[in-house]
């Protein structure tokens, strides 16, 4: 079992960006103190609801002061960015790190982003595998170009080669580092399993969804010629939520008094690109949704749901928010405790 940890840098009502973001330094800090594997980072734009633009400068901040927790982003938006820029950062970082980084990939939103970064609708609706495509060519050929419908270009060398670390664990089917693809549809799983690349599974999924998920990526990519030993030992990452405490109720006071500000102040602050209508959740209903699908109570019971998580649907690999209380001293302690209380429960 790999239990790691899903950082937002989440701004609570009251708060300002920057107290959010020195939360974020100091759990990715206890994290590894605490002997968690991982620390997974967000990005997100113009919204409180997160408030790192760019996951992977995050991302070579907490990699330069760490020296062994691996670190991820969860995600990296490539509609509102230029593939082969990501790529070179990301081979970077997996160079300079000793191989520690890996990249999540995904789809986003429909949102405001699109039209300041100059992506545009289409690039969200049907530039995904364009660009997937070309990140991947990225990481791992030593020239590219670009000939596709949005991206053309001839060709060019690779530098850094991302797949020039020596005594790196390689990934079956691609070079450089781990790639990960945040899968929220039918479509994308798909997309992820014809390419070899695990999932990251949202924390809004039950163990029933995932597990469904996670077969449909088992077939696509049995069917796309994949080797069942590669197949079998993907690397899928369920996302979820963490409050640890001496009593249940306890745990999911913290997390019912605080969360609810926060999704509500942060999602009401998205902006679709093209107007179209948004049904929000209820921020309560979803924060008490969350405490039931995830670890939220003592140590036995949160290593039992995860062992649970890990039998339906065969992930042994998490991404925990632990800042759900938005308070740091909290925070600190609740990833501690995860990673010295619970961590021994599963391993």
């Amino acid at each position: 079992m790999r239990v790691g940890t899903f950082v937002l840098a989440a701004q609570f009502p009251g708060q300002g960006p920057g107290e959010a973001l020195h939360r974020a330094i100091r759990s990715t800090e206890v994290a590894e103190e605490s002997g968690l594997d991982s620390v997974w980072l967000a990005e997100h734009h113009f919204v409180p609801y997160g408030v790192c633009p760019s996951a992977v400068t995050l991302a070579a901040l907490l990699l330069g002061r760490t020296r062994r927790i691996r670190v991820g982003t969860a995600v990296s938006v490539l509609p509102a960015q230029h593939p082969v820029a990501l790529g070179e950062q990301a081979a970077l970082l997996h160079l300079t790190s000793g191989g520690r980084f890996t990249l999540g990939v995904g789809r986003g939103g429909p949102w405001v982003d699109l039209e300041v970064f100059g992506g545009g609708l289409e690039a969200y609706e049907k530039g995904f595998p364009e660009s997937l495509e070309l990140l991947l060519d990225w990481l791992t050929e030593p020239r590219v170009a670009g000939r596709g419908e949005r991206y053309g270009f001839r060709e060019v060398a690779v530098v850094p080669r991302a797949d020039e670390l020596p005594g790196r664990d390689g990934v079956e089917s691609r070079g450089g580092p781990e790639v990960i693809v945040a899968c929220t549809s039918p479509k994308t799983v798909r997309l992820a399993a014809e390419n070899g690349l695990p999932m990251l599974l949202g924390m809004h999924c039950g163990d029933e969804e995932k597990a469904e998920m996670v077969a449909l990526w088992r077939s696509t990519a049995l069917a796309a010629g994949r080797s069942p030993e590669s197949v079998r030992e993907a690397g899928h990452v369920s996302a979820g939520v963490v409050q640890i405490a001496d009593r249940t109720e306890d745990a999911v006071e913290t997390l019912v008094k605080a969360m609810p500000g926060w999704l509500r102040q942060g999602l009401d602050a998205h902006v679709t690109v093209d107007g179209r209508h948004r049904v929000m959740r209820d921020p309560v209903a979803y924060t008490e949704l969350l405490c039931g699908l995830h670890p939220v109570g003592p140590p036995r019971l949160a290593a039992d749901r995860l062992a649970a998580t890990a039998e339906r649907t065969g992930i042994t690999r998490f991404a925990l928010l632990a800042e759900g209380s938005g308070d740091l001293a909290a925070t600190e302690e609740n990833v501690a405790r995860l990673g010295t209380e619970v961590l021994p429960l599963v391993i």
